[in-house]
C-alpha cells in the first residue's frame, strides 16, 4: 500500500513539475544530452543519502536538482 501511494504522489509531482512549467535545463558548456546522464548521477547520489531514503519524494527531487546546478545546470524559461 506504502509503495502505490508513493508511486502515485512522484507521478503527481512529475506531471505537475513537467505539464506546467515552460522551462528547461541549460548548461553553458555541455550539449543538452549530457543533462539527463548528470541528473541521473546526482539523483543515484542523493539516494544514498539515509535521509532521503525514508520515501520523501520531494527531499529527494530537491537534493537532485541543488547537485544538478552545482555542476553548471541552470532552469531557465523557454522563449
Amino acid at each position: 500500500m506504502t509503495l502505490r501511494i508513493h508511486l502515485l504522489v512522484s507521478c503527481i509531482l512529475v506531471s505537475l513539475t513537467t505539464g506546467c512549467s515552460s522551462a528547461e535545463w541549460v548548461h553553458p558548456t555541455r550539449p543538452k544530452d549530457q543533462f539527463t546522464l548528470d541528473y541521473n548521477k546526482c539523483q543515484a547520489d542523493a539516494m544514498r543519502d539515509p535521509k532521503l531514503q525514508q520515501g520523501i519524494q520531494l527531499l529527494s527531487i530537491q537534493a537532485t536538482e541543488r547537485c544538478v546546478q552545482k555542476l553548471g545546470w541552470r532552469l531557465v524559461e523557454k522563449d
